[in-house]
């Protein structure tokens, strides 16, 4: 199969022909029709993911076809169309008993754990308990795009933040993440206000239903949001990942507001200071997001059938997979608008 694949962290990849994959006994191998350029794939060529070992290929928002199922496998078949968190549970231990396999103590993530979609074929673990069904009609790229940014902003908005109709959430960061919590947050009828640099992505912010917006070359994020809420946010998302956002987040909030993590903070910001005399004194809570179980893709994709969601609309380049060592590279620049997806193989 043709795959992109780094021999080193921080050095070029190139596309090289590799084996192709085998499935495990409880496992499938996907022929990948679409697969998502993220910041998460950027992180692990730096070298900030302590899961990869070199050499790795990379790539985690993914959909394609089942082309070859392993014997214990019996809710899946060869010519099926599916995508899959970017979290793979591994169904045996306590978190995946429970239902909470975003954080499964055993996880699979391809693109980290293994070689990833940046490639014809990829083969994913457990596949009965992780892989999900697409809906008819629904493309390849839209559904890649589900796979970790659509899907972490639904669970960080609905079931971490619970954000409810005529609350104010405030989005830091208007990338793929922070679009789709934009867009999802609106659904549920929150007012939401986008924050980003980039005059363009704040445009795109009120198309997909912000209120407000707010440049975020401003000298004062937090109090800026707080005037136009009066009070503060109810909820605030860093979908960024950076100790700027993270902290305009933590301070835009009002009394008892919920801070949610979503981007990243690896490498040199793995360690923020955190306005704590803040969180203490006006009992601020701060939740992580990672990901979201294949179980509860259902809630999000009934929403996108009801017309209420359009992830479409948050696909932007379709490229090729020439073309995707020299994207993952310049994902720290924050130039694309919307997801940048490989579709050509």
């Amino acid at each position: 199969m043709k795959a992109v694949l780094f021999e080193q962290f921080r050095e070029t990849p190139k596309v090289v022909t590799l084996p192709d994959p085998t499935p495990l006994p409880h496992g499938v191998v996907l022929r990948v029709a679409a697969t998502g350029v993220c910041r998460s794939d950027w992180h692990g060529w730096m070298g900030h993911d302590g899961d990869i070992t070199l050499p790795h290929v990379p790539g985690h928002e993914l959909a394609g076809v089942v082309e070859a199922v392993g014997r214990d496998v019996t809710r899946w078949k060869v010519g099926d169309a599916v995508t899959v968190p970017f979290i793979c549970g591994c169904g045996d231990c306590g978190e995946c008993r429970a239902g909470h396999q975003q954080v499964c103590l055993h996880q699979q993530q391809p693109g980290f754990t293994h070689w990833g979609s940046f490639a014809d074929y990829v083969a994913i673990h457990q596949a009965d308990l992780n892989l999900v069904a697409l809906p008819h009609g629904m493309d390849f790229a839209t559904a890649a795009s589900l796979g970790c940014r659509f899907a972490t902003s639904f669970r960080a908005v609905i079931d971490q933040g619970r954000v409810s109709a005529g609350q104010w959430l405030a989005v830091h960061g208007c990338g793929g993440v922070g679009l789709s919590a934009v867009m999802i947050a609106a659904a549920a009828g929150a007012n939401v206000i986008g924050v980003d640099l980039d005059p363009a992505k704040l445009a795109l912010a009120r198309d997909f239903g912000a209120v407000a917006v707010v440049d975020g070359r401003e000298a004062d994020i937090p109090g800026a949001i707080r005037d136009i809420t009066r009070g503060g946010a109810h909820v605030s998302l860093d979908a960024l990942g950076h100790p700027v956002t993270m902290t305009n987040s933590i301070l835009c909030l009002r009394p008892r507001g919920k801070h949610i993590q979503v981007g990243l903070m690896l490498g040199e910001h793995a360690a923020p200071a955190i306005p704590m005399p803040r969180i203490v004194g006006q009992e601020i809570e701060i939740l992580g997001s990672h990901g979201m179980q294949a179980h509860r893709y259902g809630a999000m994709l009934d929403m996108v059938a009801s017309g209420r969601l359009d992830p479409a609309r948050l696909v932007g380049d379709r490229i090729a997979l020439a073309d995707a060592p020299a994207a993952l590279m310049a994902m720290d620049r924050f130039r694309s608008v919307g997801a940048t997806v490989i579709t050509r193989f």
